[in-house]
């Protein structure tokens, strides 16, 4: 089964959420973003325990000129909610048409939709560089994960002792994909942008306001003493 091929580059409109292309230079926000989730969480992303200094290191080995990796922002520029699109290694004959998609959510943020928008977006990156499928590698217990594949119309490939593998068909690109893919990255720059400079204002007017108390604390220094009593007799 096919992933549903794109009839408007607005499909997702009605539960639209801006969605960011990640860098080199965001490894730090990436790292932050992992460390912290909970253990809970980081077993069923990773598919096993796993500690912070695993966590640096995979963070630090991310390959940016092999895969693709997006994320949500709050207003404070933290990421919330991030997906890994692996694809096939150079020079490997495994999978070449296959590209493999990760996915993490802070708790917090759960139930409002970001790992499902970072799926459609997957699937749309994937397709438009001819990937025939998506593979999704998820633990058992790992019901939200499980539930957007099967939406999607992903078929268990695999099902092993807690694990299930399942593997999605994506339909060919076309010129709406690509249109599609443009205005999904521009729309995320803009809302990036947006939250960046509101984030610098935000900061300004906390540093004015800490400065403003620090000077009227400064100044009432002299002040703290009573006022002498008044002569009764004046």
């Amino acid at each position: 089964m096919s992933a549903p091929e794109s009839s408007s580059p607005l499909q997702w409109l009605g539960n639209w959420v801006p969605i960011r292309s990640l860098s080199r230079r965001h490894r730090q926000r990436i790292g932050e973003h992992l460390l912290a989730l909970t253990p809970s969480d980081r077993y069923l992303r990773f598919g096993h325990a796993i500690g912070d200094g695993q966590i640096t290191r995979y963070a630090q080995t991310l390959d940016f000129e092999r895969d693709e990796l997006f994320g949500v922002f709050n207003r404070r520029l933290q990421v919330i909610a991030m997906a890994h699109l692996a694809y096939p290694r150079a020079g490997s004959s495994d999978w070449q048409d296959t590209a493999e998609f990760g996915v993490s959510v802070l708790d917090r943020y759960r139930g409002r939709g970001f790992g499902s928008r970072l799926f459609q977006l997957c699937c749309l990156h994937a397709r438009n560089r001819q990937m025939r499928y998506l593979l999704i590698h998820a633990l058992t217990e790992n019901q939200a994960m499980l539930r957007i594949a099967e939406r999607a119309g992903a078929w268990r490939e695999a099902v092993e002792v807690g694990n299930v593998t399942s593997r999605l068909h994506l339909p060919d690109d076309s010129w709406l994909s690509h249109v599609e893919e443009a205005m999904e990255t521009q729309l995320g720059e803009l809302d990036f942008r947006i939250k960046m400079q509101a984030k610098q204002v935000r900061d300004f007017v906390d540093s004015v306001q800490v400065e403003v108390k620090d000077w009227l604390g400064d100044s009432s220094d002299g002040d703290d003493e009573p006022p002498p009593p008044t002569d009764p007799a004046t």
